[in-house]
């Protein structure tokens, strides 16, 4: 379908809720979203393009048709995209690492000697599954305290076949494991072990933990104190594991906390904190790698519905950093999925909102740990290069900028960044020649001339070539740099960098005229004020020292015996001139010859004598 039949098609919805599947011209899945009303939400993908997002837009020219499917209400809508989104994984909707998902913990029920592991899924394949659990991380630490709890194995010998051929491994001699390997231990002392930690994924710890108290007291009656302090520290290693289960599972944690970091140029992270009675008790979070330019409300109301779903057991309340529009659907969702109320909750002050900043300082450190700084700059100039519609990433910018103050001393600046730092053993600065007063445009005209006619002549100190210029000023300014480059017959991405009437970076313009919003990501607005700012900074230094020394050299120029040499060295001797009209004869005579110092001592007391 061409755009104008997307577009009508989209205003022929109807104003009810459902969800909208987009789909590209070979039938892919590219995106599933849900809407109150089909109509309007579908209708803004195909107006006014220019203030989508430049994800959005990209995914917006990969669209050849799409469906939609009428629901009774926005809840149903909710509960439809989140089955449609699994099962398409669209590449366009915000998701959560499959690798990282809600894993279970599986047991060979059915093995002789029966193990536990992790798996993705459960399967109809014999074994016992309990799950699923939160992070990956976290609920192989729960196999492993499971493991030294129980002291089972941890190793790779397969039992009964390898029973008995091998001396017992070092778990064994560290008291880690009770040495099924060795002929001597009973199968059934095994399946023991086995039971028991299957209560323990049920949930059943007061059980087992009156079991363990009951054999420690007998042991100790027996004084058999060793078998008693073996079990004592099993008793307390269970007593912990069930702590840390249960939070994992989400039984004990009644409250989690969200937080989010939105990395417009880098990655992005999502944090959800545990907290079981008060305290944090448990912490799970995640990387996108991909720049998140959305609403911050549409990318967590995504993060929370996908990482909430698979679960079984869900906390009585969830503190969110930003209120959600659909809301009031996932209550309902989750409420009916834990099977008691769970509340969203975005709080505005006090000790909750303490918690949600504590979140979203966890959730930028995470981003901060895990991302180099030559990612954070390779990632911002392919943001800058999408948004400028250049086919590969900008790594070298060249900005330019003019000053002056009526016809003298007209300069300009070469600022250089490469990478999004600031290369400035590659500055270079102009002084305009021949200019019979201020005009930007030819001494804009003027100076790219002369940088690119030397790299073209092959000068050393100009030989890198810009794959950006950035010129301070409007389309007019852009328009004199693509004019002089084509002279050159050179080929490369003008923009001009606009400002507002406060005299900050607003925008940039391309030569057409076109305006480039970037005030919408805080990362490339503050790259290019920053170049903006530096390129202006260095004009204006620059513009300054050459005042300096005319005024410093109309001065001393005018007394008898002081050419250029003795001026030279009057200045590096004192500074400046203030210090040289007040210095004596005698320390004038430290810088210069006898006679120059006495011309120039009697030049400055005879003008002060000199009657007003």
């Amino acid at each position: 379908m061409t755009f104008d039949e997307l577009k009508e098609k989209a205003h022929a919805l109807p104003l009810k809720p459902g969800v909208y599947i987009m789909q590209d011209a070979r039938n892919e899945v590219i995106y599933v979203g849900k809407a109150k009303a089909l109509k309007n939400r579908v209708s803004q993908y195909f107006a006014n393009l220019a203030s989508h997002t430049e994800k959005t837009r990209a995914m917006v020219s990969q669209i050849d048709h799409f469906d939609v499917i009428v629901a009774d209400s926005e809840f149903e809508a909710l509960v439809l995209e989140n089955s449609l989104i699994k099962r398409h994984q669209p590449r366009y909707n915000i998701l959560l690492k499959d690798d990282k998902g809600y894993p279970y913990i599986r047991l060979t029920v059915k093995d002789p000697y029966p193990r536990f592991s992790l798996a993705n899924r459960a399967a109809e394949d014999g074994a016992r599954y309990f799950g699923p659990y939160g992070s990956r991380g976290a609920t192989q630490n729960i196999v492993d305290a499971l493991r030294v709890a129980l002291k089972l194995p941890s190793c790779s010998r397969k039992f009964p076949r390898d029973i008995g051929k091998e001396r017992p491994c070092l778990n064994y001699h560290m008291g880690q494991c009770d040495g099924y390997c060795r002929r001597e231990m009973d199968q059934s002392r095994y399946r023991e072990a086995i039971d028991q930690a299957v209560r323990l994924l049920e949930g059943k710890f007061q059980e087992v933990g009156e079991e363990l108290q009951a054999e420690m007291e007998q042991a100790a009656e027996e004084l058999r104190f060793e078998k008693a302090a073996e079990l004592r520290d099993r008793y307390r290693a269970i007593e912990l594991l069930g702590k840390r289960q249960k939070v994992v599972a989400g039984s004990l944690a009644d409250t989690d906390v969200v937080g989010f970091f939105q990395g417009e140029a880098t990655k992005s992270c999502f944090v959800v904190l545990h907290f079981a009675g008060g305290e944090l008790a448990a912490k799970d979070w995640e990387l996108i790698d991909t720049p998140m330019e959305e609403d911050p409300a549409d990318i967590l109301s995504a993060l929370v519905r996908q990482y909430y779903a698979p679960r079984g057991q869900l906390p009585k309340q969830i503190l969110l950093p930003c209120a959600l529009e659909d809301e009031a659907p996932l209550m309902r969702l989750f409420s009916q999925q834990a099977g008691h109320r769970v509340e969203l909750v975005t709080p505005q002050r006090g000790a909750k909102m303490d918690l949600i900043r504590l979140a979203n300082k966890n959730a930028a450190e995470e981003v901060e740990r895990w991302t180099t700084r030559e990612e954070r700059q390779s990632k911002l100039m392919e943001l800058l290069g999408r948004m400028l519609g250049l086919e590969t990433p900008p790594r070298r910018i060249e900005s330019y900028d003019i000053s002056n103050q009526g016809a003298d001393d007209i300069v300009a600046s070469m600022v250089v960044y490469v990478n999004a730092r600031p290369l400035k053993r590659d500055y270079r600065r102009f002084k305009l020649k021949d200019m019979d007063g201020p005009d930007d445009y030819a001494s804009m005209d003027q100076v790219l001339r002369r940088r690119f006619q030397r790299y073209l002549d092959g000068d050393e100190k100009f030989a890198d070539r810009p794959d950006l210029l950035l010129i301070d000023g409007g389309v007019n300014h852009a328009n004199v740099a693509v004019r002089v480059l084509a002279e050159l017959g050179l080929s490369i991405p003008v923009f001009g960098m606009v400002k507002d009437d406060r005299h900050r970076t607003r925008a940039l313009v391309n030569p057409a005229g076109e305006e480039i919003g970037i005030q919408a990501n805080q990362a490339v607005f503050s790259l290019v004020g920053q170049i903006q700012e530096e390129t202006h900074r260095f004009a204006i230094e620059f513009h300054r020292q050459q005042q300096n020394q005319r005024v410093k050299g109309s001065v001393l120029d005018k007394i008898p015996g002081v050419g250029e040499k003795r001026r030279a060295e009057l200045l590096k001797h004192f500074k400046s001139v203030k210090n040289i009209r007040a210095a004596t004869l005698a320390e004038l005579e430290e810088a210069v010859p006898k006679n120059t110092a006495k011309a120039v001592y009697d030049y400055f007391n005879q003008r002060a004598e000199e009657p007003s």
